[in-house]
């Protein structure tokens, strides 16, 4: 185990003693990386809420927002090792221990959130959640950060070209890397909760991200345009280290697994509704959004995106994704 494993352990030992009781209730410990004001720590605390009160307090949940226990590699490592029980990440993350999940973090997958839903929580997702069990997580859902949105200092993103030269920073996901380069853009991976320092002194002078994230994290204050291009659905991973889940009681499994369900249902449908809110907001507070945006000609432009994921992983995975979510139907009924 590593010093930064070892310093969690130690810190998280000594939480659990201060929050023993009387009755010996199971703390279970929620660890995600988004700030408090994100839809990530309301999720969390109505995952808490739900599971408190149906399990009479038999089981209570400890919320570490803000990646207190690390970043979302550590935090995945420490739920695995079993020293945190739950950790909420990005779908990209979970991507080295199922190369095929990729598949969903692809440019332009998704036409819009009911179809990212119907594939997610139909066979596509609980072929990567029985992966990653593999792994020693128990898959909960798959809740969601939103469609990817482009935000920079240069000037407005409307069609491929605008990318050229710009320091782009990037998430692990190799699609999105690929894309940006095949764009002429520069990919820089650089840990979100180092992003805002980086943008601020010139480390790079764009991002990408829904637009929760862009609120939560104030990238407005030094970020000057915003371009709505939904070019990749961004899902979410709500995993439990699988021996931590193995050992509560059926009773007690059913609960978390509803109160996973049921806080996903309802994070999702806030996102959505908040989506037009959070344009204004960030209007309000100076930056040029831009709408118009050429869709098509960016589709063209990232095929070899797709054909290199196709080389790497064939085509199953897309298949079985574009299938539930009703894509496969809409094709074939466009050209008949």
């Amino acid at each position: 185990m590593n010093k930064k494993l070892l310093g969690m352990a130690s810190m998280l030992c000594g939480l659990a003693l201060l929050s023993t009781t009387a009755t010996a209730a199971t703390t279970l410990r929620f660890a995600h990386p988004a700030p408090q004001s994100d839809l990530q720590q309301v999720l969390a605390e109505a995952f808490k809420k739900e599971v408190e009160r149906e399990s009479d307090g038999e089981l209570q949940v400890q919320i570490f927002p803000n990646g207190q226990l690390g970043n979302d590699a550590q935090m995945i490592d420490g739920t695995r090792s079993g020293i945190i029980d739950i950790t909420l990440s990005g779908l990209n993350n979970f991507t080295g221990l199922v190369p095929e999940a990729a598949a969903f973090t692809l440019p332009f997958m998704f036409p819009d959130h009911e179809a990212a839903y119907r594939a997610l929580d139909g066979k596509p997702g609980q072929q990567v959640m029985a992966k990653l069990g593999e792994f020693g997580l128990e898959g909960l859902a798959f809740p969601e950060n939103g469609f990817r949105e482009m935000t920079n200092n240069r000037g407005p993103i409307r069609e491929p070209k605008d990318l050229e030269g710009l320091r782009m920073r990037v998430n692990n996901s190799i699609a999105l890397n690929d894309m940006f380069e095949l764009l002429g853009a520069n990919p820089q991976q650089i840990p979100v909760n180092e992003l805002y320092t980086a943008l601020e002194t010139g480390v790079v002078d764009a991002q990408d991200h829904p637009l929760g994230i862009v609120v939560s994290f104030n990238f407005n204050e030094v970020q000057k345009y915003l371009s709505l291009t939904n070019h990749a659905y961004a899902a979410l991973t709500l995993v439990m280290n699988k021996r931590r889940f193995d050992g509560l009681t059926p009773a007690q499994q059913q609960i978390v697994r509803k109160a996973a369900s049921d806080a996903t249902r309802m994070q999702r449908e806030m996102n959505i509704q908040r989506s037009e809110s959070m344009v204004r907001e960030l209007e309000q507070k100076g930056m040029q959004v831009n709408r118009d945006v050429d869709t098509t000609a960016f589709q063209q432009a990232v095929k070899p995106v797709w054909d290199k994921f196709i080389e790497a992983h064939g085509e199953a995975m897309i298949d079985a994704i574009q299938q539930a979510s009703g894509q496969a139907q809409s094709d074939a009924e466009t050209q008949s």
